[in-house]
């Protein structure tokens, strides 16, 4: 055996919770971006919303952009730290440092269109980037750290629980208790509010990346491999070949089709969530935080012992095709009901529990789509390297990011132009929006969700990776390794 190549270490419960920690530093981005940036920057600060929708865009695109080569970067580079950690290291504290920038803008730029449009972008590259340089290195020790089929989903699936947790708890916390009702009225419009947020998101980063990097410490030794079986092409254009190479896999074209039409419908469904729960079926600030927070409490436990019983018999993928199906028909059913008149009014304890069950439902079966995306593409690496005999753990990873962030940026420009369309304008409060104004908001959001989600079905039946096909590839890989 090559000294490179390291006999597995047992996973433990702590491993796998300090690993899954991870995914609440990806959370606390997703938090903000999905629940208050665009609130902020066009019903705060009076940024339109096409303009903030453009922004949003293009800090996306800049971070697809960036996520293949940090990736590429992170799979050849040589350190007595591994591969990964020092990216996840050096990234964490400009990291928590742009969340308060992005909530506490200078007074120079206040009242400008052109400047606070130049804040907010100039924030969300620095954020997405930092976040780029933790979250790729650290989805890629998903497949240092095991082989095993079952063990990769389990990893997963602690690091989507602790994302979504974060993801949907702490805006849920924020809106029960920081953005309540006040002497200022509703707190989602007070700017100050938005100060502390910022700090807040900034501590949480901090705090779960350190417990990430010490709880994983032990598998930096995973990340020293043989150089034989890392990329080498030299320069900046050999980083971008290294990209391109993932390519060359066909299960892993299909998949990256399926993921980003997956992506984009979801996208365009949270970015107009919060504008819907607050428009639409005024629900006021506590309310939204405890929708979030109570279905996002049922939905994690639902996913997770989905994931130890029918997921260790079903394929992965099939629980993604199953998963966009049920999400796709969760979406529609409570504003059907609202227009054949079959619900309460607005107000009514009934239509707090109706959201509820929908988010709930839609939120299970969004993260067993996540787990099994993620867990998939761990497999194909082994099945890449038994093709090219490279290992490209990080390649993978952020083209996956890739297309999910070119698919998120849809979400944005697609909700801040549905915004200007139906003119919902600054300041303008629950109830003094016209409901045919609504009810077109609706229809402009399923316009885009609907044709998107079934491109990513008719996708999904174009991959596979069963348990048995990886034990296959691994023994190649083994076989190949021995012959060295």
């Amino acid at each position: 055996m090559n000294k490179h190549d390291l006999a597995p270490l047992h996973l433990t419960l702590p491993n796998r919770l300090s690993y899954g920690l991870g995914g609440a530093v990806y959370a606390v981005m997703e938090a903000a971006y999905i629940m208050f940036v665009l609130l902020f920057y066009t019903q705060v600060l009076g940024l339109s919303g096409t303009a903030t929708g453009i922004v949003l865009s293009l800090s996306l695109v800049w971070d697809a952009v960036s996520d293949p080569m940090v990736g590429s970067w992170s799979d050849r580079f040589k350190s007595r730290w591994g591969r990964r950690h020092p990216f996840m290291i050096y990234s964490t504290v400009p990291l928590g440092l742009g969340f308060i920038a992005l909530f506490m803008p200078p007074d120079f730029v206040l009242g400008n269109q052109l400047w606070v449009a130049g804040w907010l972008l100039a924030c969300s590259v620095w954020i997405r980037t930092a976040l780029t340089f933790f979250s790729i290195p650290h989805y890629a020790l998903v497949a240092e750290m095991t082989q095993d089929y079952h063990d990769r989903s389990a990893l997963m699936g602690q690091r989507t629980a602790f994302m979504f947790l974060t993801t949907l708890l702490l805006p849920s916390t924020c809106l029960y208790f920081l953005f309540d009702e006040g002497a200022g009225g509703d707190g989602r419009f007070v700017a100050s509010n938005y100060v502390t947020y910022g700090w807040l998101s900034a501590l949480i980063v901090w705090i779960t990346a350190a417990a990430c990097i010490a709880g994983t410490w032990k598998y930096v030794s995973h990340g020293q491999i043989d150089p034989a079986r890392q990329p080498s092409t030299p320069g900046f254009l050999g980083l971008w070949r290294d990209f391109l190479s993932t390519f060359r896999n066909r299960n892993f074209r299909n998949l990256l089709a399926y993921d980003l039409g997956a992506t984009a419908s979801y996208g365009i469904t949270v970015a107009l969530n919060i504008i819907f729960w607050t428009y639409f079926w005024q629900l006021p600030a506590t309310e939204t935080g405890l929708l979030l927070g109570v279905s996002v409490l049922i939905a994690v436990p639902i996913a997770m012992i989905f994931l130890k019983t029918a997921g260790r018999r079903m394929p992965k993928h099939d629980i993604v095709k199953w998963a966009v199906v049920v999400m796709m028909l969760d979406l529609s059913w409570p504003y059907l009901l609202r227009w054949f008149a079959l619900i309460p009014d607005n107000g009514d304890p009934v239509i707090f529990a109706i959201l509820v069950i929908q988010n709930a439902v839609f939120m299970s079966f969004f993260i067993l789509r996540i787990v099994a995306i993620a867990s998939l593409t761990a497999d194909l690496t082994d099945e890449h390297e038994a093709e090219t005999g490279l290992r490209q753990e990080g390649g993978f990873y952020a083209v996956l990011q890739f297309t999910s962030k070119l698919g998120g940026a849809v979400g944005p420009l697609y909700g801040g132009f549905a915004l200007d369309l139906v003119g919902l304008q600054e300041g303008m409060r629950p109830g003094a929006v016209a409901q045919a104004s609504l009810d077109a908001l609706v229809w402009i959001g399923a316009a885009g969700i609907v044709p998107l989600m079934l491109i990513a079905l008719f996708f999904s039946f174009r991959f596979s990776m069963t348990e048995g096909q990886l034990l296959q590839i691994q023994a190649v890989i083994a076989r190949h390794r021995r012959d060295e």
